[in-house]
């Protein structure tokens, strides 16, 4: 079995900043890819950042210059690290990664969520 357990998320005033953790653990053989989504109230889930284990990244358009992610491969976590946080980024954040599981199979797995509200 395989769990990703999200911490951080919370209320900030805009032009604040918050940072996403997401720690992958169970039965593992690698990674190969972290990142997180997120979702709107009756809107669709939507890429926000993801990297790879050659810690390649991509950012949604919204996001760059302002989000980060990062990845440590020890610890098998990564992380989001959000500045100059708008209104329009409230949502609720899933960790999302590409795990290979030592009984050789390739799956996709989610968090838990965790809700960001940016309001002032």
């Amino acid at each position: 079995q395989v769990q990703l357990v999200e911490s951080g998320g919370g209320l900030v005033q805009p032009g604040g900043s918050l940072r996403l953790s997401c720690a992958a653990s169970g039965s593992i053989f690698s990674i190969a890819t972290m990142g997180y989504y997120r979702q709107e109230s009756g809107k669709e889930r939507e890429l926000v950042a993801g990297t790879d284990s050659a810690r390649n990244t991509i950012y949604a358009d919204s996001v760059k210059g302002r989000f980060t992610i990062s990845r440590d491969n020890a610890k098998n976590t990564v992380y989001l690290q959000m500045n100059s946080l708008k209104p329009e980024d409230t949502a609720v954040y899933y960790c999302n990664a590409v795990i290979r599981t030592t009984t050789g199979s390739t799956n996709n797995y989610w968090g838990q969520g965790t809700q960001v509200t940016v309001s002032s």
